[in-house]
C-alpha cells in the first residue's frame, strides 16, 4: 500500500479505525529531579511534565507521553519534528538529556468508538477499562505481538496506538481483522 493515509480508515458499528496524519514525535530523556529540566521542557511545550507512571499531558501545542522514569514522548501536530526537536535542543543545551525525533519511525492510528475497548482486548493484555485506564493514561504494551505504545487521547473513548512504521501494515491488517465483526451491515451502504 502507498503512503496515503486516506487508504487506512473503517467505520463500523460505534468504531472507526483510521491512520492519524504524520505527526512531529520527539524522544526525551533527562532528569525529572531537575528543576531546570522540568523548567525547560514546559517553555518550549507549554506542559507540565508527567512524572507519574501511565500519565500524559496535552494541550494546544503538543502532548507529552511518559514512557519511563526518564523517558517521554513529546508529539505535536502543529509542529514539525525537526523543529520541535530543535527547540527542545534549544531549551536544554545546558542540561544533561538526550532529544530524538522519532516521528519518521512510527505511524498512529486511532481507534475510536464505544466498541474500541473490545476491539483492543482481542490483541492486548492490558485492562483498558476506564477504570483502570482512564482518559490520558498511556502504556507500552504488547498489540498481537507487536510492540505499540497505547494511549488513551479522547473520551468517547479514542485510543492512539503508536506503532514502528516497518509493522505498519501488520498492525493495520491486525486491526481491520479484529473489527471485522463491527463492519456495518450490507444494507447499510
Amino acid at each position: 500500500m502507498g503512503d496515503d493515509a486516506s487508504m487506512r480508515r473503517f467505520i463500523g458499528r460505534d468504531l472507526v479505525l483510521g491512520e492519524c496524519p504524520a505527526r512531529a514525535c520527539v524522544e526525551l530523556r533527562g532528569d525529572p529531579d531537575d528543576a531546570s529540566f522540568v523548567r525547560a521542557v514546559r517553555t518550549v511545550t507549554d506542559l507540565p511534565l508527567p512524572l507519574d507512571p501511565g500519565r500524559s499531558a496535552a494541550g494546544l501545542l503538543a502532548s507529552i507521553l511518559w514512557l519511563g522514569p526518564d523517558r517521554w514522548l513529546v508529539c505535536s501536530d502543529t509542529q514539525a519534528g525537526s523543529d520541535l526537536a530543535a527547540s527542545l535542543r534549544a531549551a536544554l543545551a545546558a542540561i544533561a538529556c538526550a532529544v530524538v525525533d522519532v516521528g519518521a519511525a512510527r505511524i498512529v492510528y486511532a481507534v475510536g468508538g464505544s466498541n474500541a475497548r473490545a476491539v483492543l482486548a482481542k490483541g492486548c493484555s492490558l485492562d483498558l477499562h476506564e477504570r483502570k485506564f482512564p482518559l490520558g493514561h498511556c502504556a507500552q504494551t504488547l498489540l498481537a505481538k507487536a510492540p505499540v505504545l497505547v494511549h488513551l487521547s479522547g473520551a468517547e473513548p479514542t485510543f492512539e496506538i503508536h506503532v514502528a512504521r516497518s509493522l505498519r501494515d501488520y498492525a493495520w491488517a491486525w486491526l481491520r481483522a479484529a473489527a471485522s465483526e463491527y463492519a456495518a451491515e450490507a444494507d447499510d451502504a
